[in-house]
């Protein structure tokens, strides 16, 4: 009986050491089955841009790149689509009311003054075929081109945005550059072997240059601390603000704009235009802000790190400490 005792203790001490792990297991086994379809998905895509490509010339990072751009500001219900682009009925039919089983074809529309084309040879223009959304597409900017516009006027008529026309053209560079349109990796923009501490400051407020909230996280380390880059990037923007000092800020493939403050030096030879990638130093903690330039000393040395997203509209900052918190763990 003692003996019997003695086992079923041995087990239930076994199950509550080994349970948190095979939990832990589980969890990390399906996260790492979603980046696995993401990565799937991801060259699944890449594919129909590059056969968009050998069919119009569009270069294929350029139709990722617009495609991406339309995937992260709108959504769509079309579970049987892998693409984002998303092209109004009536520019795809004309004046001819849409088909509600979407088989017409690619002459019927045109002599409708419908946009819509074949991109897989079936004879049928459907906008729910990611085939011909693509070619779709692809035709409408290489006939912009070939009225003489130029590769970012062509990109501001067909999105009647300027700004959509930049960030689509930033997109191209880094598809092109890493050669992926899978850009998704991210870094803790301070290396794990420096002290350094944070907290959740979203929303606090601020009284320098008036009254407003504090759009970041602000993490406290030491004078001269490397600053890495937490994504794949453009940097867009570099030099002083009033109010951030010495700042760099860097647009991802998301739409996302990093924006890094309160900097006590950049890296060397970054510059504004250049692609950077998860893990790059950009530049080095500082306490310069609040005031003209060469300002310093105002505060504690810390990083502000702030998180803006743009949705074809507008851009509006969010809450970065949840990232921040993950990529922390995920180092």
């Amino acid at each position: 009986m003692e003996r019997l005792h003695r086992r079923i203790v041995a087990i239930i001490l076994l199950t509550i050491i080994f349970t948190p792990i095979t939990l832990a297991s589980a969890a990390e086994k399906n996260e790492e089955n979603e980046e696995n379809k993401e990565l799937d998905e991801a060259t699944l895509r890449k594919g129909l841009y590059q056969k968009t490509e050998a069919l119009t010339q569009v270069p294929w990072y350029l139709i990722a790149a617009m495609d991406q751009y339309e995937r992260n500001i709108k959504k769509t219900n079309d579970e049987d689509r892998i693409t984002g682009i998303q092209i109004p009925n009536e520019e795809w039919y004309g004046i001819l009311p849409p088909h509600a089983n979407h088989n017409e074809k690619e002459s019927t529309l045109n002599l409708f003054e419908g946009i819509g084309k074949d991109g897989n040879g079936d004879d049928i223009a459907d906008p729910t075929n990611d085939e011909d959304v693509l070619y779709t597409l692809a035709m409408e900017i290489q006939q912009n081109l070939a009225e003489d516009q130029k590769l970012e006027s062509a990109l501001t008529s067909y999105y009647e945005r300027e700004k959509a026309s930049q960030i689509i053209t930033k997109i191209a560079r880094m598809f092109k550059h890493f050669n992926t349109v899978d850009l998704s990796e991210r870094a803790f923009p301070i290396p794990k072997w420096n002290n350094y501490s944070y907290r959740s400051t979203w929303g606090d407020t601020r009284g320098y240059g008036g009254r407003r909230i504090h759009e970041g996280t602000d993490i406290f380390a030491g004078y001269g601390t490397p600053v890495r880059s937490t994504s794949y990037g453009v940097v867009e923007i570099k030099g002083w603000n009033r109010f951030g000092g010495w700042r760099i800020g860097i647009r991802d493939s998301y739409n996302i704009y990093h924006y890094y403050a309160h900097l006590n030096a950049f890296a060397e030879d970054i510059k504004e235009g250049d692609i950077v990638e998860p893990g790059d130093v950009i530049g080095y903690v500082g306490a310069s802000g609040y005031g003209p330039e060469g300002t310093s000393g105002k505060f504690p040395p810390h990083l502000h790190y702030g998180m803006y997203k743009d949705n074809g509209k507008n851009e509006w900052a969010y809450d970065p400490y949840p990232y921040l918190k993950r990529w922390e763990r995920n180092r």
